[in-house]
C-alpha cells in the first residue's frame, strides 16, 4: 500500500543512540522501525528477512564498518535506500559512503526533525550530503563558483547576470548545472551551503 509507513532498520552498536533514533523514527506516523542491529554480522544475517525501505547505518561498528553493512545490503537488494548516520562528516566518510551506495549522510547531532527529513528524502530518491563538503568537488568552474557565491549573497538571476556580465538565460542554465553538480534541488540549498562554509571560515 502506498500509504503504509516506511520501514526503517537501524544499525548502531551504541544501544542508547540506537534507541534514541528509534524513538525519533517511531514518533513520526510516516515511519516505523522494522529492525535494529548492533554489528555487521547481525545486520547481514537479518537483512534478507527484514528488507527495510531505508537502512540507517553508523560507520563505526565493532566487527567492521557501515561500508561493510551497505555492501551486504546491496547484495540483498541493489535498490535498497541507505542513509549514513554518523558523528563525523569528514571527506573520507562522505566519499566512502557515496561509493558504497549511500544516498546521504546526516550527523547524529542533527535535530530530530532533520533526521526524519533525511530518511524521508532518501526514501523519495533524493540525495542528502553535508552541504559544505559537496561543493568542494572539481565539477564547478571558477565562473560557476562565482555564481554560487552570488546566490549565497541573495542575488537574483538578473542581478547575477549583471554582475558577471552574461545573459540572464545563461545564468538560469548555469544554476541548473550547478544544482546537479552539487546534488541539490533548490537554490535556497545553495545559499545555505554558502552560509555554512562561511561560518566555517571558508573563503572563495
Amino acid at each position: 500500500m502506498d500509504d503504509a509507513p516506511i520501514g526503517v532498520m537501524l544499525v548502531d552498536d551504541f544501544e542508547v543512540v540506537r534507541r534514541g533514533i528509534a524513538t525519533v523514527v517511531a514518533a513520526d506516523a510516516r515511519l516505523r522501525v522494522v529492525g535494529e542491529s548492533a554489528s555487521v554480522a547481525e545486520t547481514a544475517r537479518r537483512l534478507p528477512a527484514i528488507r527495510p525501505d531505508v537502512l540507517v547505518v553508523d560507520l563505526q561498528l565493532p566487527d567492521g564498518t557501515g561500508i561493510d553493512v551497505m555492501r551486504a545490503a546491496r547484495a540483498v537488494d541493489p535498490d535498497m535506500r541507505m542513509l549514513v548516520l554518523t558523528s563525523f562528516d569528514d571527506d573520507p566518510a562522505v566519499h566512502e559512503s557515496r561509493a558504497a551506495g549511500a544516498a546521504g549522510l546526516v550527523l547524529k547531532s542533527a535535530r530530530a526533525a532533520d533526521i526524519v527529513g533525511a530518511i524521508l528524502a532518501v526514501h523519495r530518491g533524493e540525495s542528502i550530503w553535508p552541504e559544505d563538503r559537496v561543493a568542494d568537488g572539481p565539477e564547478l568552474s571558477a565562473s560557476d563558483q562565482r555564481i554560487v557565491e552570488l546566490i549565497g549573497d541573495g542575488h537574483s538571476n538578473r542581478e547575477i547576470a549583471e554582475e558577471v556580465g552574461i545573459a540572464e538565460k545563461t545564468v538560469k542554465n548555469r544554476v541548473t548545472v550547478i544544482l546537479q553538480a552539487l546534488g541539490l534541488q533548490r537554490r535556497t540549498q545553495v545559499a545555505a551551503m554558502v552560509a555554512a562554509r562561511r561560518r566555517a571560515g571558508w573563503k572563495p
